[in-house]
C-alpha cells in the first residue's frame, strides 16, 4: 500500500507540475500584471486565487465522481476544460476593446482619489473573471488519480490532491513571476497607453492557441 501510495505521489507532483507549463496557464497573468503594473505580491496573490479556483473545482469533480461515476463526471469535465477556452478569448476580446476605450477616453477629472478608486475596481474586476474563467476550466487528471488513491483511504487521497495542488500552484509562480519581471522591462509611451489592449490581445491569442493545438 505504500508504495501505491508514493506512485500515486510522484504522479500527482509530476502531472501537477507538466500540465501547469501549459501557456493559458501562466501568461495571462504576467500579461495583466505588466498592464496593470502590479506588484510581484500583488501578481503572486492573484495567480494563487486563480490556480486555488481551478484545482479545487477538479477536485470536487473528482469527490463527485466518487459517488456517481468517473465516467459521467469525466464527460463533464472534459467539456468544461473544452469551453474554458472560448471563454478565455472572449475575456481577452473584451479586455481589449475595454482598453481601448479607456486609451482614448478623456481623462478622468476630479480628485486623485476618485481616479484610484475606479482603476482599482477594474482591477477587481479583472481578477474575479479571471477567477471565474481558471475555476471554470478543471483539470480532468486529477480525477483518475483520487479514483487510485481512494482504496488507501482519505487521508491518502487527501494528501494526493493536495500535493497535486501544491505542484500546481507552486509552478504557475515558478513561471509567472519570472514573465512578469521580463515583462516590466519591455518599456514604451505605446505600451503605456496600449498595455490593456495588448494584454486582451495576448490572453485571446494564447486561448485560441490552446483551442486550435489542443494543449
Amino acid at each position: 500500500m505504500e508504495g501505491i501510495f508514493l506512485a500515486l505521489a510522484g504522479a500527482a507532483l509530476s502531472i501537477g507540475s507538466l500540465h501547469t507549463a501549459a501557456p493559458d496557464h501562466w501568461v495571462p497573468f504576467a500579461a495583466l500584471a505588466r498592464a496593470r503594473g502590479w506588484s510581484a505580491g500583488r501578481t503572486a496573490r492573484v495567480t494563487l486565487l486563480c490556480g486555488f479556483g481551478h484545482v479545487t473545482v477538479s477536485a470536487l469533480l473528482g469527490s463527485l465522481g466518487l459517488f456517481f461515476g468517473v465516467t459521467l463526471l469525466k464527460s463533464v469535465g472534459e467539456r468544461m476544460s473544452a469551453l474554458a477556452p472560448l471563454l478565455l478569448i472572449g475575456f481577452g476580446v473584451v479586455y481589449a476593446l475595454w482598453g481601448l476605450k479607456r486609451a482614448f477616453a478623456p481623462r478622468l477629472h476630479g480628485h486623485r482619489h476618485s481616479r484610484y478608486d475606479h482603476a482599482h475596481e477594474e482591477s477587481r474586476t479583472s481578477v474575479w473573471t479571471l477567477f471565474l474563467l481558471f475555476s471554470a476550466d478543471p483539470c480532468v487528471a486529477v480525477v483518475p488519480l483520487m479514483f487510485a488513491a481512494a482504496p488507501l483511504g482519505p487521508g491518502k487521497t487527501l494528501a494526493v490532491v493536495m500535493l497535486y495542488e501544491v505542484a500546481t500552484l507552486g509552478t504557475m509562480l515558478l513561471l509567472v513571476l519570472p514573465a512578469r519581471a521580463g515583462a516590466r522591462l519591455l518599456e514604451a509611451p505605446s505600451l503605456d497607453r496600449y498595455g490593456d489592449v495588448a494584454a486582451g490581445g495576448v490572453i485571446a491569442g494564447i486561448g485560441l492557441a490552446v483551442t486550435l493545438l489542443g494543449i
